[in-house]
This record gives C-alpha cells, sequence and structure tokens, in this order.
C-alpha cells in the first residue's frame, strides 16, 4: 500500500463570524485590513450585469469565454491566443509549477515573497532555493507581497513568472518581456474589487498559452464570474484615491510610530517586532491585520475605514478616546447595488456618487446639513430611468439612518428648519416618530425630489412634512434638502436618556 506526503495547507485566515465571536462583536463589525481587497465592489458588480449570465447558467460555455479574453486581449494590446483564464492567478501559481519545476527548483524574487509560491512548489515535489540563476522556475512578485516594493526583473535562464496582481496601483507593467518567453499573471481581485468571483489571467506567447490551457480543467472559471470580469474590464479603473489614500495613511500612521515602507501597492507594510501582539491588541476594536515574521501589512480602504483603524491605533498606542464606528448598510436588488457608511451624529464628511449626479448632490445636501457622515457608494440601471436609482438610495439611506437611531431614546425627536435658495424657499418639520408618513408639496418638483422624501420617510420611519416653492427646480429641490437635513439634525440632539413619548416607546 502506497503512502502520499501530506503537504502544508495555505492558511485563510478565520472568517468574519470566528472573529466577532472571539472579541464579542457582530461580524459585520469586523473590518478585514488583512486581505489587500477594497472596501467595496466596482461599480459593475450588480445584479444586472448577471441577468444575462443567469439566463443561460444550465448551459456550458463552448467558447472559453471568447468576449473576455477578448476584452483582455485588448486591454493589454496583446493577441487573443495570449491569454489563458484562471481561477485567480493562484491556479496559474500551482500549475506552472508543476509544468516548469517539477522535482526541480524555484526561486522567488524577491526572496521574502508571496506565500503562494511556496506552496505550488511543494505540490510540484520541487526545492526552493535563493539564487534565481540556478532555478528551472522564477516567480517575481512586482510590486512585491508583502512588501510593497517595486523590484528589478532579473536576467535568468529558467522560465521567468512575473505576478503583476498590484500593477495598477504601480502604473507600470512588464509585459513587454512576453515577447522574451516571461509569462505575466493578473488577477481581478484587487484593482478591479472582484475577489469573490476568483478570476485571472496570465499573458505569454502563443505557444506557451496553448501548453497552458492543455493543462487546465476545463471552464476552472464560472460563467457568473465571467461575466462579473467582463463588466469590469470594460469599465475603466481608477486607483487614485486609493493611492492617495495609501499616501494619507503613511503619514498617519508615522504620527502615532509606525514608519511604514514606500509602498507601490493598496497595502503598506511596517516593519517591527512581534506584530502578532499588535494585531491581537486591535481585534477587540473589530480591527484585522496580517501579521508577518517581520511586520505588519495594513491593507488599505477608504477614508471612514481607514480612520477607524487609526482611531484604535491611537487608542492602544496613544491613549486617545475612541469615536464610535460609523453604522454600515448594504441593499441589493435587480435594479440597484449600494453600500453605506453612517455616523450620525458626524462631522459633515459626506461622499455619494451612484451615478445619478442631481440626487447625489440632493442626499449630500441632506447628509451635510443634517451634520452626519455618510459615504453612499453604487450603481443602478441608470439606462432605464433615474427611477430605481433614486428610490433605492433614499429606501437604503432611510434603512440606514432608522438602524442608527435605535430605540432613539434621548433624541429631541422634534425639528423644523426654514432655508431660502435665491427666489426658492423651503420648510420642513421632521419627528422621529417611529411611523412613517411624509406630506409633501414640493412646485416645481425636478421630477423624484418627493418620491426621495417618501423612500427615506417610509424606511426611515419618520415623520416628515415639506413645502418648497420657487421658479427653479433645481433651488426648490435643493432648499428642500437642506431644510430636511437641517431638521433632521435638531431632531437628533440628545437632551436626556428618555424617549420623547408619553407612550414610552416610539
Amino acid at each position: 500500500m502506497s503512502t502520499r506526503e501530506t503537504l502544508d495547507t495555505y492558511q485563510w485566515p478565520p472568517s468574519n463570524q470566528a472573529l466577532a465571536a472571539r472579541v464579542g462583536l457582530r461580524a459585520d463589525q469586523i473590518l478585514r485590513f488583512d486581505g489587500n481587497t477594497p472596501a467595496a465592489p466596482p461599480p459593475s458588480a450588480r445584479p444586472a450585469t448577471l441577468a444575462r449570465a443567469l439566463a443561460d447558467i444550465n448551459e456550458y460555455d463552448r467558447g472559453r469565454y471568447e468576449p473576455l479574453r477578448q476584452a483582455i486581449a485588448a486591454h493589454h494590446g496583446v493577441g487573443l491566443d495570449q491569454i489563458s483564464l484562471g481561477a485567480g492567478s493562484d491556479e496559474f501559481i500551482v500549475l506552472l509549477a508543476a509544468l516548469f519545476a517539477e522535482n526541480g527548483t524555484v526561486a522567488t524574487v524577491p526572496a521574502d515573497s508571496y506565500s503562494m509560491y511556496r506552496y505550488a512548489a511543494g505540490m510540484a515535489g520541487a526545492s526552493l532555493i535563493d539564487d534565481p540563476r540556478a532555478a528551472d522556475l522564477v516567480y517575481v512578485c512586482r510590486p512585491n507581497n508583502p512588501t510593497g516594493e517595486l523590484c528589478d526583473v532579473p536576467e535568468v535562464p529558467g522560465q521567468l513568472v512575473i505576478d503583476e496582481a498590484y500593477a495598477q496601483y504601480a502604473g507600470v507593467d512588464e509585459i513587454e518581456r512576453v515577447k522574451d518567453g516571461a509569462i505575466v499573471l493578473r488577477t481581478f481581485s484587487k484593482a478591479f474589487g472582484l475577489a469573490g468571483a476568483r478570476v485571472g489571467y496570465a499573458i505569454a506567447s502563443p505557444a506557451t498559452t496553448r501548453l497552458i490551457n492543455s493543462r487546465q480543467a476545463p471552464l476552472s472559471v464560472s460563467s457568473l464570474s465571467a461575466a462579473l470580469a467582463l463588466a469590469a474590464i470594460e469599465t475603466p479603473v481608477d486607483v487614485s484615491a486609493q493611492v492617495a489614500e495609501r499616501e494619507r495613511m503613511s503619514r498617519e500612521l508615522a504620527a502615532v510610530g509606525l514608519d511604514a515602507l514606500p509602498s507601490f501597492t493598496n497595502f503598506l507594510f511596517v516593519p517591527m517586532v512581534n506584530p502578532q501582539e499588535l494585531v491581537d491588541r486591535l481585534l477587540p476594536y473589530g480591527v484585522m491585520l496580517r501579521a508577518y515574521q517581520r511586520g505588519l501589512r495594513i491593507s488599505i480602504r477608504d477614508e471612514i475605514d481607514d480612520d477607524i483603524l487609526l482611531g484604535a491605533l491611537r487608542a492602544e498606542l496613544l491613549g486617545a478616546p475612541v469615536a464610535s464606528a460609523p453604522l454600515r448598510h448594504r441593499r441589493a436588488t435587480a435594479e440597484t447595488l449600494l453600500n453605506i457608511r453612517l455616523r450620525v451624529p458626524g462631522e459633515g464628511r459626506v461622499y455619494v456618487n451612484t451615478g445619478e449626479g442631481f440626487y447625489d448632490h440632493m442626499l449630500t445636501q441632506l447628509a451635510f446639513h443634517g451634520g452626519m457622515d455618510l459615504r453612499l457608494e453604487g450603481v443602478g440601471d441608470l439606462e432605464t430611468g433615474e427611477h430605481h436609482t433614486v428610490e433605492d438610495m433614499m429606501r437604503a439611506f432611510g434603512e440606514a439612518l432608522d438602524a442608527a437611531l435605535g430605540d432613539r431614546k434621548g433624541l429631541t425627536r422634534y425639528g423644523e428648519s426654514r432655508v431660502p435658495m435665491d427666489e426658492a424657499i423651503a420648510h420642513a418639520v421632521v419627528d422621529l416618530s417611529g411611523r412613517a408618513k411624509a406630506t409633501l408639496d414640493i412646485n416645481p418638483d425636478p421630477g423624484m425630489a418627493a418620491h426621495a422624501f417618501e423612500s427615506l420617510a417610509q424606511t426611515a420611519r419618520i415623520t416628515l412634512h415639506v413645502t418648497a416653492s420657487g421658479e427653479n427646480a433645481h433651488h426648490v429641490a435643493e432648499a428642500a434638502f437642506k431644510a430636511v437635513g437641517r431638521a433632521i439634525h435638531q431632531a437628533l440632539v440628545r437632551d436626556g436618556t428618555l424617549v420623547r413619548s408619553t407612550k414610552g416607546s416610539l
């Protein structure tokens, strides 16, 4: 009877549920700074994107997702016969080790690099060596994980594989080296924000691509994942905000005594002794980071999430007080996908982006004048009109506001405001009553203002009276949204611990 050696298993970090149970939090209170993924999915990742793929889910794709491969080829300026699709770039890392280094040698550049290369070598029966000039297969992680550096690519006699999972953040790539026999790996998990879809690809010469395809399982990527990837690559990727946030985080970390290495990725690496000790100290704040032997890796998310991490670090390292974390809420329908972070009260830091510019601006005014911190991002079926997007953004905001208000104890409950806007004037009265009722007179209405307020009142469970009039519909709506925001701001003032109702509850 033959026996097989059991290899080390790739170690995934614990789930949100397991981490939350460990420190007495809810799973939705855990923020992951350990996976190098964005704070939100891309705008293209909405239910409508999957509609066609779901309609054909009973069928195989006989062309190996040719439209997706064509889009990838066009994106990089290479031929269709140079693209292979896989279940993330990890599939190719494992497959290439078996192809080029079975029972041979593997080297990585830099030496301290992505752990999957070691597992792939083990599965191929290969030995890891330090000298890339003597290896059958060389993985170059560029930019490097976990250090974030942009290393040089060595000239080697063995097969060269350049893993460019983070290339969009660096703004440079090595795809020209494919002409000289290199294989370049890319993924949809990082800049494209589709980690859960598990789609990656290899760019190689036509001959090497045929070899790779001959060793793959048929259709290791699902049709649903391929649909998401196609929608993502057809939408321009802009990582400038995350790069700017990375630089801000580097400065803020330095201010608490944590000096990060220069990074060309969407994470920062902080050299330190015993980083796991700091990871364990931060987990009760709902913050999960990644410890390595030589330091701490911190994924960059967005300003709201990153400020939660910074608050926890200041509390642990400097003894500063901790601000309350924003409420997180998601609404997904067949027409829209919306993600919300809301803190009530806040400091008026607001960002709303659904692609519906006018009503994005209106909700921004309401939240700002309401003294809230709000980040609402998402997408709707604007190709069919504004109705679904506007309705759902206001319903989602209302749901989040209702959750943030909780039992409404200690709130003043009532608020009133009059706001002029040039020739227009609006009057709003709000009652955080727990009962949904909207009485509205907006004249002229730019189209969806009254319906937007109705949607908000229904899901926030508030009583809302608004009258607004003027000559210009834009001015009328803007005055109304500002007035509602200022009325809510009054109603949110805390003046004790009681529910403002003789019934004892709202």
